[in-house]
């Protein structure tokens, strides 16, 4: 049996048709080195005895649903190739939609801060997109903000980092009216949702990351948003990534706590994924 075959056999059980097909493109060439054109005609690809033995490890974790992102150590975002490990989240599409959308509003010398950085994918991406940008990101894991740094570091953006817990946060004076834009993406999956939601993210991605408890599911958007009338410049914006089941619970809160123009936004999928609102009159 060829390595493609072997490769699609191993995964097919596991994955499904579909998955087992991007799975197998990835292994191939990206971490075995066959070219595109070899991938699609079909060649089989001659191994060396540490290849075999490399191929068998990645065939190995992904057989216990490790995500072929913490394997190959690396997750694409916006263009570029974030470093990624179990202490931070894999970076996620809709994510991106939410960078972009915060790209079309923002000015290029926007003041921004990114609550609950992980991997620093927004913050980061935001750095480098928009020239003359000040970004501040922060996280309660110190794992993570090495992670950011990391890739802050490779990919030579502008970025400050500082830990903190964003449930105790008390603003810095500095900070204070400072900034032109909020932006975070909270643990929002409640524990009840947990059941639904695949091996490979409940094994290894970061449940502190993941999860908030079903008696208080907006818990970090409620503070995040109080914290916002403090550190926002006036028509400063707040944006955020959310439950796609509690759009108009978002609303509801932002308006409550005096934000105006406050939208709810669809992902590309049609679900309510983001939520915009300014704070001032």
């Amino acid at each position: 049996m060829d390595t493609i075959a072997y490769i699609r056999q191993t995964l097919l059980p596991l994955y499904g048709k579909e998955e087992t097909a991007a799975l197998t493109r990835i292994i191939c060439q990206e971490m075995l080195g066959q070219s595109a054109t070899d991938f699609f005609l079909g060649k089989d690809i001659e191994l060396s005895a540490n290849q075999k033995t490399f191929l068998q490890s990645i065939l190995e974790r992904l057989q216990d649903f490790e995500p072929i992102q913490y394997i190959q150590q690396q997750a694409p975002f916006m263009g570029h190739r974030f470093y990624v490990a179990p202490g931070v989240l894999i970076p996620r599409p809709e994510t991106e939609e939410l960078v972009q959308k915060l790209l079309d509003l923002l000015p290029a010398h926007a003041q921004v801060l990114d609550i609950g950085t992980g991997s620093g994918c927004i913050a980061i991406s935001l750095s480098l997109a928009l020239s003359d940008a000040k970004v501040w990101a922060c996280d309660i894991s110190e794992k993570a903000l090495a992670i950011a740094r990391h890739n802050n570091d490779l990919l030579i953006g502008n970025v400050s980092f500082f830990q903190t817990d964003i449930m105790t946060y008390q603003p810095e004076s500095i900070f204070c009216k400072t900034f032109d834009a909020i932006v975070s993406n909270p643990p929002y999956v409640t524990r009840s949702e947990a059941q639904q939601m695949e091996p490979n993210v409940l094994r290894y991605e970061p449940h502190e990351a993941l999860f908030v408890d079903d008696n208080d599911p907006l818990l970090f958007y409620r503070c995040i948003a109080s914290l916002g009338t403090t550190m926002l410049k006036q028509g400063g914006l707040l944006a955020f990534e959310i439950n796609r089941a509690y759009g108009q619970e978002m609303k509801q809160l932002l308006e409550h706590q005096g934000y105006r123009d406050v939208s709810i936004q669809q992902d590309l999928f049609g679900n309510d994924r983001f939520v915009f609102g300014t704070i001032g009159d």
